[in-house]
């Protein structure tokens, strides 16, 4: 008898159409080698049905406990963070900066055309959307926001509905089809971008009840076993897609609801890290696991190892970024040091500012950066412009600030007046 289990450590969790494409173990044929695997896979039963009425199923296979164990430690409070981040006075800037990330690689997932400068921009200084590409981002900046206010709230119909309309609003060709279930006479199949269809979500008068059996399941009621928080998660995100149940902006709401379910469920750092940012690289990988979850038995297994790689990849990209950005913090210490009265917010715009001199900066986009009042960024501003760190410009609308000449000569040079003053 060949050694299965070795095989199967070593292949991950394979898909007949992949497994096909392997030499078979010696003595065996491919479709006994299947069998066998299939027989190993021990699979847990959840609420979720297909059109048919079969349930889905997934396994937890030593890769997948593996990627759970990572994720933990990633996103676990035993990471330890660096005083900007875990400081609430300056914290607003790493949240905002992910929403930004998240709400922009969202919407080009879903068709948005926009380059990321120009999206920022528009975030950043709060203008009116020009088109349904930056209305979208708008949309999904607001939707995240929305979902860290409710991630003590329960699941409800209702909440989903919400979230949904905020996702879509301005967007649809039907202003109507916003926060409701699609109807009968709007037929939706999802197809490739060739046009072959590789889903057909269930019958519209099957929806309420299939809500409101996704809704009871993401508030823990539902399987009678313990499912790791990050898997419930996960599958939440495939419940919404498989049921597909609003005419369009199906995927915005699954990712939403994925993120409202790891704050929930405790995952405090998801507010960090951006998982459209990684899906945005690959989409095709996406659509290949929800294919594969289809064609072997609803077995979720596959979609499941696609999701937690995903989130293991923008932890990753979240501690480089965090690494990333105590590096300039460092970098730019030498300038910064000996200057007292500076709060953080002025820190890091100054330091924005060292690694990019043509920036421009007003007092809205400053508030919006870091969550603040809109007269705590105006003191900002105005003192940095007082202190000859900043120059302004009067536009039609607002007065625009940047680098002034020389500004590390300047920080240099006001760090060592101080210090003389110190000493006298």
């Amino acid at each position: 008898m060949p050694q299965t289990t070795r095989l199967w450590e070593e292949d991950k969790y394979l898909h007949w159409n992949e497994l096909r494409r392997r030499p078979a173990p010696q003595g065996m044929s491919h479709e006994e080698w299947w069998l066998l695997l299939k027989m190993g896979r021990k699979a847990k039963m959840i609420p979720l049905t297909d059109k048919n009425g079969h349930p889905f199923r997934f396994s937890m296979p030593d890769s997948i406990i593996a990627k759970l164990h990572e994720i933990d430690l990633g996103l676990g409070t035993s990471w330890s963070l660096p005083d900007a981040v875990t400081n609430p006075a300056s914290r607003n800037e790493y949240v905002v900066s992910t929403l930004f990330q998240e709400a922009i690689t969202s919407s080009q997932l879903e068709g948005a055309v926009t380059t990321r400068d120009v999206a920022n921009e528009m975030l950043r200084t709060g203008r009116k959307p020009r088109d349904r590409s930056e209305r979208m981002i708008l949309n999904n900046y607001q939707t995240m926001q929305r979902i860290v206010e409710l991630r003590d709230n329960a699941l409800t119909p209702e909440l989903v509905f919400e979230l949904h309309r905020i996702a879509t609003v301005g967007t649809l060709d039907r202003e109507d089809a916003a926060g409701r279930f699609r109807g009968p006479d709007e037929v939706i199949r999802v197809t490739d971008m060739e046009g072959n269809v590789f889903h057909e979500p269930p019958q519209a008068s099957e929806l309420p009840a299939r809500m409101e059996k996704m809704c009871v399941f993401a508030n823990g009621a539902s399987p009678d076993y313990f499912i790791h928080p990050v898997i419930r998660a996960i599958l939440l995100h495939f419940w919404l897609a498989y049921d597909h149940p609003f005419v369009d902006g199906n995927g915005r709401t699954a990712r939403a609801l994925f993120y409202w379910s790891m704050l929930h469920l405790g995952f405090q750092l998801v507010e960090f890290i951006s998982i459209s940012q990684i899906l945005l690289k690959a989409p095709a990988q996406y659509a290949t696991a929800f294919l594969h979850v289809e064609t072997d038995d609803n077995d979720l297994t596959y979609f499941i190892l696609h999701q937690t790689a995903v989130i293991q990849d923008a932890v990753k990209a979240l501690h480089e970024y965090v690494a990333h950005r105590r590096a300039a913090l460092q970098a730019a210490e030498r300038h910064l040091r000996g200057i007292e009265g500076l709060n953080h917010r002025q820190q890091v715009l100054l330091t924005h500012a060292l690694r990019k001199p043509s920036s421009r900066y007003t007092i809205e986009g400053h508030r919006r950066s870091h969550g603040v009042v809109y007269q705590t960024a105006r003191t900002d501003l105005l003192d940095l412009a007082k202190r000859g760190l900043m120059e302004t410009d009067k536009t039609k609308r607002a007065f625009v600030y940047h680098a002034g000449k020389d500004l590390p000569k300047k920080l240099d040079e006001l760090a060592a007046a101080m210090e003389r003053t110190r000493r006298t």
